[in-house]
């Protein structure tokens, strides 16, 4: 058997250039990931590399929902993996998804009904349990494992 490649799926973009923004919130304490930072200035910083699922639910992806689903998918992943308290950031990454959005011109019409769709239904995607697990190919890998 040759080499195994792992993987998760679920990704539809990749950023090609890193990113960095200040956010109207701050991390509790300086965080620093292998492609996010958080800072407790509020400054954000995604990497190259760094892969995320845009628009979730029954929506589509546009341009002005890229910006938001971006720092909307990063703060939730920072949530899944224990460095944010989902019970206090979860709302301020909602609000902020909404904002983003329509600072990138989206209706407020929709970027509001996107904030309580977001709020309604996405709760899991900050739980741990929701982190994508790895899988391997070819089949034997993940029997090797």
């Amino acid at each position: 058997m040759g080499p195994c490649v792992f993987y998760k799926k679920g990704y539809k973009y990749q950023l090609t250039r890193t990113f960095s923004m200040t956010l109207p919130f701050g991390a509790p304490f300086d965080i620093s990931t292998e492609y996010i930072d958080f800072y407790f200035s509020g400054q954000i910083v995604i990497r190259v590399g760094y892969a995320w699922d845009g628009a979730s639910g029954p929506t589509i992806d546009t341009q002005d929902s890229i910006r938001g689903s971006l720092l909307h998918d990063a703060l939730y992943q920072l949530m899944r993996v224990g460095y944010l308290n989902a019970a206090y950031y979860r709302q301020k990454a909602d609000a902020l998804l909404r904002d983003v959005c329509e600072q990138d011109g989206m209706i407020k019409l929709r970027a509001d009904a996107w904030y309580e769709a977001v709020r309604i239904a996405a709760g899991p995607a900050a739980d741990p349990a929701s982190e994508k697990r790895e899988l391997a190919a070819p089949s034997s890998c993940m029997e090797a494992q």
